[in-house]
């Protein structure tokens, strides 16, 4: 879209914030930065205007020579103003969303797509029994996994800030407000602005795996602990509805995290790191239960001669031995004092919380959750005796519901660590033990040992001898995990997961090591206290992943330990590896491949599948809608079972708003249970066509893309001088190396990095490149019989719809002319024009077969909202990256300065910002 349509009234409010938080912003601007600095600013952002909404050619060469004529001051002020002004785009548009959903259920409309209500009434449309809802739910799990993976610039000051921002805003929609009112909300805005303009966005120092732990633990004490209980507790009282008796529901959803416990080219996860994640979760988790229970025992003040308390409750509180006078009458007041008192005494007991409360009495700790649900129970039941139903459904009924869910683990931590890893710590554990040399052994040698050493009592692990760092890391982790399941319970640590698993002998490594610390045991019992994953990565790994598990399953000793597991097998499965293996196109078809055959394979073993979908935010890793994702799946892949990942800025997005949080957990339940319960095809479905043309289309993107990423002479050094994944190391902004061998490889190069140094030079070229080659080929061959039938497949095929809708989002983020510009920072410029023509072509030839195949007269035809949010927005973002281009000339050039590259710095966070999911 080129010039903005009129603004429909429904997004006046967002015009209105929008507005606002500018003008708030640009007054901010000018009293800091003084009335010269923010004249220039207001000047380039109308030509920006000028040249973005209407390709005013003169406008654009007028812009150029403005921003090359920057002074440093001015540079910072300028790159600074445009990256606000996005991520208040961003807080406004999220504001904006959340009115609109309340509005719909203000009017009593038909549910929205992808809520809850709208999928159950789906399901009862296609007489999908209440029964079958409620038995496929008592076998669920649904988990989003927050990941550590780096692409999240900002700091959490600046994160804090912009929850501030979010709540003014919202105050100002939630009731009417006096002009005094109205005042000291712009007054209390201008505060937050102005903190924001004097503070640091970017980070001074690199941040360690702790750092990472309490980024993360922030989403959990702001949404998680809030909203989960919440969202379970209105699911059942609609189902009971549906089904007109009381529902209660097993806890099906879990938010899981990585962080602490993956190790996987990180080399700062250590033992002693894995312990202090897990001791600060069950520190968040104990004080948000304290701290509720000091606000109950405040609202529950029954008095004895009004009410008649059970035995049970009168018992509890006498057990709190208190002898306050003024509360003799009121023992729910003493029950829950009590109650706080030993949640306290735990929290101590076990070292988890990192301040000190002296408002509470001695008391014994608790032993575990349960006996905590146990006595809540006590409250909960004592009140429904003598009427108080409607007291117990507040926040009595939310915190049970909370110490359900979160226990005293808080969430899930799953330890993942390479293949190549476990191998090494076996052959020196054989080595050092006088056994086989077990490098030289071929795979069914592998096998053969690591089997007998799953049977065998005794330890491989020998106390007394000295092992390499490497490997005595990797024992200390172990010997930990099986420490933390021991204090927590099985919950805290109930994944393993193998990166770049190639084979049976690599599931068993990781069998053998868990068995030296008693988490895994065949003899003289079988044990399985934690689910091993493999993780499939490559298109090679895809390919071969139906056969590794058939293997695997053909072993009595692996389907003995799957018996303690509910006989269900995680496998997961990376989007990001394989598409920087094989391109976007070849990725997402193979991944496809491989859930359909790991769907008959399961079926054939007779065990139960979950998928692990290791997605990024990025398309290019995986990113897109996670609704129409999951809806896209293979029939019979999903059944109730889905892990995804959540990396980077995608998890402030989608999570540091409250009321955002809560309808992206609502989005994976509703898809999960449409997903569960796929409509059949007609009985003359044939799927033979549509997925040799696939095979076909990814035969030629795949050789496209590898001609170009892999067989192109200098293509690594355009890659390396035409992006900034030279500068992105230094951005501060995770634990993990950007790389895991320090090579010039594109193959050992992280998937985030890569994708996250195409994105900001506005290719996104991860996201689609060799699509237009198979398109144009294609439709070479087969004409417009060709195009007829790819329009078909469009309409009618999820799979095919999702994956060229999230490809024309990416083409609609990215700008082949601001690319040309990083093409000037190569060297060679003849390698620059050799190579970037390429790319140009290509990028041209994929956006032309989008079009003939949606039928669109531009991009995002169907989708005018993101369209009018990236209009709002590029006046703002494509100067950006003018500007880092100008600058990296600068830095690259010899100019050393922390001013220049805090400058860098800052564009990179203001384009991240500008494209949201970028990584």
């Amino acid at each position: 879209m080129s010039v903005l349509e009129p603004i429909a009234e429904k997004d006046l409010p967002l015009k209105r914030d929008l507005d606002l938080l500018a003008r708030v912003l640009a007054d901010t601007i000018r009293e800091q930065t003084g009335p010269a600095i923010a004249e220039r600013i207001d000047a380039i952002r109308d030509l920006a205007f000028r040249y973005v909404q209407g390709d005013d050619a003169e406008a654009g060469r007028a812009l150029s020579r403005s921003l090359s004529s920057l002074d440093p001051e001015s540079t910072v002020a300028l790159v600074r103003a445009f990256s606000y002004f996005s991520h208040l785009s961003n807080i406004a548009e999220d504001l904006h969303h959340n009115r609109r959903r309340r509005a719909h259920r203000m009017q009593g409309s038909t549910p929205q797509r992808g809520s809850i209500a709208a999928a159950i009434d789906s399901l009862v449309q296609r007489n999908v029994k209440p029964h079958d809802i409620l038995g496929l739910l008592g076998e669920t799990l649904i988990a989003p996994v927050l990941t550590a993976h780096p692409t999240e610039v900002k700091r959490k000051t600046i994160l804090d800030c912009h929850r501030a921002v979010a709540e003014l805003l919202s105050q100002r929609d939630r009731y009417a407000m006096t002009p005094e009112e109205e005042v000291a909300n712009q007054e209390a805005l201008e505060r937050v602005l102005l903190t924001l303009w004097q503070t640091r966005e970017i980070r001074t120092f690199k941040l360690k795996v702790q750092d990472e732990i309490e980024n993360g633990s922030t989403y959990f004490r702001n949404t998680f602990l809030h909203e989960l209980p919440r969202l379970y507790l209105d699911l059942e009282e609609r189902l009971s509805k549906l089904t007109d008796q009381p529902v209660s529901l097993p806890n099906f959803i879990h938010v899981g995290s990585w962080i602490g416990g993956d190790r996987d080219g990180n080399p700062f996860v250590t033992a002693e790191v894995l312990r202090y994640a897990i001791s600060r979760q069950s520190g968040l988790a104990l004080d948000y239960y304290y701290q509720q229970l000091g606000k109950l025992e405040n609202e529950l003040s029954m008095s004895t001669r009004l009410v008649q308390v059970d035995q049970r409750l009168q018992k509890l509180a006498d057990e709190a031995q208190v002898n306050a006078e003024r509360r003799s009458e009121e023992p729910y007041r003493i029950a829950v004092g009590y109650i706080r008192a030993r949640v306290f005494a735990t929290a101590t007991q076990i070292g988890t919380f990192h301040h000190a409360l002296h408002d509470v009495a001695h008391a014994p700790a608790y032993n575990s959750a349960h006996e905590l649900a146990y006595d809540l129970e006590t409250v909960f039941d004592s009140l429904l005796a003598h009427g108080g139903a409607k007291l117990v459904n507040g926040r009595l009924r939310r915190l049970r519901r909370a110490v359900s869910v979160f226990g005293f683990h808080l969430a899930p931590v799953d330890m993942r660590q390479h293949a190549g890893t476990h191998e090494r710590v076996i052959a020196e554990l054989f080595e050092k033990a006088g056994l086989e040399d077990y490098l030289a052994l071929d795979e069914a040698s592998r096998r053969v040992v690591l089997l007998r050493e799953l049977a065998s009592p005794r330890p491989l692990i020998c106390p007394y001898i000295d092992y390499s760092a490497d490997v005595q890391k990797e024992i200390d982790i172990l010997r930990a995990a099986e420490e933390m399941q021991a204090r927590y319970g099985e919950a805290v640590l109930p994944n393993y997961i193998i990166s770049n698993c190639e084979s049976v002998s690599d599931m068993l490594e990781v069998a053998v090591l868990l068995n030296e610390v008693g988490l895994v045991q065949l003899a003289p019992t079988v044990r399985a206290k934690i689910n091993i994953i493999p993780l499939f990565e490559t298109i090679g790994d895809l390919r071969g992943c139906g056969q590794i598990m058939t293997d695997l399953f053909s072993l009595p000793q692996w389907r003995q330990m799957l018996s303690c597991r509910d006989l269900v097998q995680e496998v997961m499965l990376g989007y990001s590896d394989s598409n920087k293996d094989g391109g976007y196109l070849t990725s997402n078809w193979e991944l496809y491949k491989a859930e359909l055959n790991l769907v008959e394979v399961f079926k054939q073993a007779g065990f139960k599948m979950r998928l692990f979908h290791g997605r990024g935010g990025t398309v290019g890793r995986g990113g897109g809608p996670a609704y129409d994702a999951v809806l896209a799946q293979p029939a019979g892949s999903v059944n109730g079972q889905i892990r995804i990942t959540e990396q980077g800025e995608v998890i402030a997005a989608k999570y540091a708003d409250r009321e955002v949080g809560r309808r992206n957990l609502e989005i994976l339940i509703a898809a999960t249970l449409e997903a569960s319960f796929p409509e059949p095809p007609p009985e003359d479905f044939d799927p033979t066509d549509r997925r040799r043309l696939m095979e076909g289309l990814s035969l030629r993107a795949y050789q496209a893309y590898r001609d170009l990423v892999y067989a192109t002479p200098d293509f690594i050094t355009y890659f390396r001088e035409a992006t900034l994944i030279n500068e992105i190391p230094n951005l501060n902004i995770g634990s993990r190396p950007a790389a895991r061998k320090n090579t010039n490889s594109i193959a050992d190069l992280r998937a985030i990095p890569w994708v996250f140094s195409w994105s900001q030079c506005r290719l996104s070229l991860p996201g689609w490149y060799g699509f237009g080659t198979a398109i144009a080929e294609y439709l070479k061959d087969k004409g417009d019989e060709g195009l007829a039938t790819l329009r078909e497949h469009y309409r009618t095929w999820p799979f095919f719809q999702v994956t060229i809708s999230n490809m024309e989002m990416v083409l609609a983020k990215s700008d082949i002319a601001i690319a040309a510009r990083y093409s000037e920072l190569v060297n060679d410029q003849d390698i620059a024009k050799r190579i970037f023509e390429r790319i140009k072509g290509e990028w041209q030839r994929c956006v032309d077969a989008v079009l003939a195949i949606t039928e669109h007269e531009e991009l995002l035809g169907d989708n005018p909202m993101l369209a009018r949010s990236l209009d709002n927005r590029l006046p703002y973002l494509d100067p950006l990256n003018h500007l880092q281009v100008e600058l990296l000339k600068r830095l690259r050039g010899g100019e050393e300065s922390e001013e220049l590259r805090h400058a860098v710095h800052l564009t990179i966070n203001g384009i991240a910002a500008g494209l949201r999911n970028s990584g």
